[in-house]
């Protein structure tokens, strides 16, 4: 979910089903350890992570289009009342909502596009198992001292901090997303921000959860035995990639028959979402990260790599041709919990306390 709809929870607490829902680092949250396209690439020192609205960031920009397009209402009015002689009341009342029309439709451009146009093409989450930190990229510095980077919220990768799954209810159903908390003094929230995608409905937990324990195994356990992840994204997205992620955001297995039904809507999300990217830049991390972040030019664990496919449509042609897995996960080490994923996910979900805190008989990654 986009950041900017989290500052409703800024000064306030932590709300309290997050806190009852707490991700912990250090137990396992369910059966399996999976990624769900939610990987930039993985190495030994550290895994880059997307951030949810590098996913969806098509259908935020189509809203700002549409309200964009919706600023011409005031100039439709203003030409429509001055077309003809009227009185000068009813023209300067036409004159006002005109402005009023074009204030509003403006500010919601402003509010959902900012962010998206001449910005970041993506903001990168990097788990760094050295430090014991996360380093989001939060926004684009424009006037960057040397070394400066772009801005950069951390996280600690430590059992105090607060990680948990958070649902919101939306116009489209419930959503829900993995989500960091840093609060002050007072237990009251200063920064939040949301790692990796977005899960639609209760029945997408049990794959938050196995997202979850992928990250864990990587801080705890390192690279060695982590399944692939399900595809590494690029950063160099093309006009195809863009194309893709448009028609999978309508669902990875939907019929041909729905896709051509909604092919004016992807074509439309294709051209923004291309757009978004051609006014934005790759963004800069802070030297100071960079430093610490060296790969050794032997880990033979740096993924990708060559041969390794990029992006949705080398992945799905590798996948067919059986040069890349479909659908790679494992299981967690010592499980020994009596309930599936999905029956595991709904029972945390009603009562996490019941199966989050459980130790050593639950198994550990």
């Amino acid at each position: 979910m986009d950041e900017r709809l989290m500052k409703k929870c800024i000064g306030q607490p932590v709300p309290e089903w997050d806190m009852a829902h707490r991700l912990s680092i250090d137990r396992p949250a369910g059966p399996e350890v999976q990624d769900f396209g939610a990987t930039f690439s993985i190495n030994s020192t550290f895994m880059d992570v997307t951030e949810p609205s590098f996913l969806d960031k098509q259908w935020v920009l189509t809203g700002a289009a549409l309200a964009f397009l919706g600023m011409g209402i005031g100039p439709y009015i203003y030409g429509f009342t001055h077309a003809s002689p009227a009185p000068a009341f009813w023209l300067f009342v036409a004159d006002c909502l005109a402005l009023i029309t074009m204030a509003v439709f403006g500010r919601i451009v402003w509010k959902v596009g900012r962010g998206l146009i001449f910005s970041l093409r993506y903001r990168p989450i990097r788990f760094h198992r050295g430090e014991r930190k996360l380093y989001a990229i939060h926004a684009r510095r424009y006037s960057p001292k040397p070394g400066e980077g772009d801005v950069v919220w951390e996280a600690p990768w430590t059992k105090d901090s607060i990680f948990c799954l958070h649902n919101e209810d939306t116009p489209f159903g419930k959503v829900f997303h993995i989500r960091h908390y840093t609060v002050d003094d007072q237990g009251n929230v200063n920064r939040a921000f949301s790692i990796g995608r977005e899960w639609t409905g209760k029945a997408q937990v049990e794959m938050a959860l196995a997202q979850w324990n992928y990250w864990c195994k990587y801080m705890n356990d390192g690279p060695n035995g982590l399944p692939k992840p399900m595809l590494f994204h690029t950063r160099q997205e093309t006009l195809r990639e863009s194309f893709l992620f448009s028609m999978y955001s309508f669902g990875m297995r939907s019929p041909a028959f729905f896709r051509i039904l909604m092919m004016p809507q992807i074509l439309l999300f294709t051209v923004l979402r291309f757009l978004a990217n051609a006014t934005s830049r790759d963004p800069v991390w802070p030297a100071a990260i960079e430093k610490i972040s060296t790969i050794a030019p032997d880990d033979p664990y740096t993924e990708p790599r060559q041969g390794t496919p990029v992006g949705w449509g080398e992945t799905v042609l590798a996948q067919e041709r059986g040069d890349y897995p479909n659908n790679p996960k494992a299981q967690v080490e010592g499980w020994t919990g009596e309930l599936g994923g999905k029956l595991y996910a709904a029972a945390w979900l009603k009562n996490p306390g019941d199966h989050a805190a459980t130790p050593i008989a639950r198994g550990a990654q």
